[in-house]
């Protein structure tokens, strides 16, 4: 099965759960585990609240774009948005790094991505936005019920 979807929303924080279950909503067609769904939906969660609060901050003018592709066992998720991106990237991904401490901002979004996915790309320039690029393979074990 292949499939493909886009979902563009302003940058309010109001805007991430809707961003969390419409993605998970989305990946159930190729009916992960629940371990697995769950691991989706909170990745969604941290790159959105990041786009938000770091992209734009004051600005909720700004728009974030998911894009999600399925195919096999296979999840895709570019989230990507237009604001003020990231002068120091590899800086960003380091562990209880922040640029927020003010609004008790943890650090640790980029950790959990990597945790959760098998493959985590981040791209940014400053003035022009990031894009993060995350990749699942899902397993093929399933939870039976009898």
């Amino acid at each position: 099965m292949k499939n493909e979807m886009r979902l563009e929303f302003s940058a309010v924080s109001e805007n991430e759960s809707f961003a969390r279950v419409t993605v998970g909503a989305f990946v159930t067609q190729l009916d992960p585990t629940m371990e697995e769904l769950t691991e989706i939906k909170t990745v969604v969660s941290e790159a959105v609240t990041n786009s938000i609060i770091h992209g734009y901050g004051e600005n909720p003018a700004g728009t974030v774009i998911i894009m999600a592709k399925l195919e096999e066992d296979t999840v895709e998720l570019t989230i990507k948005d237009d604001g003020q991106g990231i002068g120091n990237v590899d800086k960003a991904r380091e562990p209880l790094y922040t640029t927020k401490p003010d609004m008790e901002r943890s650090g640790m979004g980029f950790t959990i991505m990597e945790n959760f996915m098998d493959l985590v790309e981040v791209t940014s320039e400053p003035g022009l936005g990031t894009t993060v690029y995350l990749k699942k393979h899902l397993s093929k074990t399933k939870a039976f019920c009898n």
